[in-house]
């Protein structure tokens, strides 16, 4: 008879952990195996990475999920790798090879292709992509051996950087680094310039580098993860305004932070801003608390999204005392 399983006491926790996701793990995989790892109650990524994709994923915790979609918009960096010759029915190396052909282009034929693909782009969505038509994810269809009208969705390729090359041997390829706009299909990318070649290809490597202002270098593996203690792990975690980078910040005091989270617009000196992040006062040697975000007009302070006292507690339960 086996041992019953133990169950995991699970706790608030919030903030944002740079997770670099490993090969073969869904984004979702990655989020559930840090997620227990830290006993958390609520978690949520920022965009998903494909399980043959690796690197760059924020994970959002507790009252950090309320922000998360602001960080689905940002630009993205990738270094990707593009064997030329072959194409594969998904466009990368997972799928069968449904075409071979002799790669002849030149390095100069190479620079001015890419030079097309620079600037705003049409990409029409792989079929294998979560994409929905009609309710139904299109990788879907695609295991079905069912193909549908895809709309063209306009993305932005704002640098494409050839750090690498080979055009003869076994396996030619080019290797790319990649910045682009949110939405951008970098598989559909690399199938394009292959066929704008004449040679056609897949995606063989895929590595997000940077998403928003994280990079690679921030982050932890999820076996390096495994390996802290519990309180180690927690302290990988940053604070919940390390999602708004863009944001103006505003301090308020006691009686106006109380009106400010009950939804109440608050007037100040304060300029134009689109985007505002609201702290309340410092109080016992913590450093101030985020309240929520909103943006100002005409001297009032106008209510975004907001985190509820019960989460404001907790972070203050959990939060460090500041050294002089």
């Amino acid at each position: 008879m086996s041992a019953p399983r133990t169950r995991v006491q699970r706790r608030p926790v919030h903030g944002v952990l740079l997770l670099d996701k490993p090969l073969g793990f869904s984004s979702n995989q990655a989020l559930q195996k840090a997620k227990w790892l830290l006993r958390a109650e609520k978690a949520g990524h920022t965009g998903t990475l494909d399980p043959l994709a690796s690197g760059v994923l924020p994970l959002c915790f507790g009252a950090a999920t309320k922000f998360s979609q602001l960080h689905l918009d940002a630009d993205k960096t990738y270094d990707t790798m593009v064997r030329l010759g072959v194409k594969t029915t998904t466009g990368d190396a997972e799928g069968d090879v449904i075409d071979t052909r002799p790669v002849q282009c030149t390095v100069g034929e190479v620079v001015e292709v890419l030079d097309r693909f620079m600037g705003d782009i049409t990409q029409v969505p792989p079929m294998h992509s979560a994409l929905k038509k009609d309710g139904k994810p299109l990788y879907e269809y695609a295991r079905e051996g069912e193909t549908v009208e895809r709309e063209p969705r306009h993305v932005t390729i704002h640098d494409l950087e050839l750090l690498h090359l080979q055009l003869q041997g076994d396996e030619p390829h080019l290797r790319l680094r990649v910045t682009c706009s949110k939405g951008t299909y970098i598989r559909t990318l690399g199938e394009d310039i292959a066929e704008a070649l004449g040679c056609g290809g897949h995606l063989s490597m895929l590595r997000r580098v940077q998403t928003g202002p994280f990079d690679a270098s921030q982050c932890i593996s999820v076996e390096a993860l495994e390996a802290l203690d519990e309180a180690a792990r927690l302290e990988r975690l940053l604070p919940i305004e390390a999602l708004l980078p863009g944001h103006a910040r505003v301090t308020l005091g006691h009686e106006d932070a109380g009106r400010f989270l009950s939804g109440v617009r608050r007037r100040g000196d304060w300029p134009d801003q689109p985007q505002v992040a609201v702290f309340g006062p410092a109080h016992d040697g913590q450093a101030p608390v985020l309240l929520g975000s909103g943006h100002t007009c005409a001297g009032e302070l106008i209510p975004g999204r907001l985190l509820s006292p019960i989460e404001i507690q907790h972070i203050l339960e959990n939060s460090p005392e500041l050294t002089s």
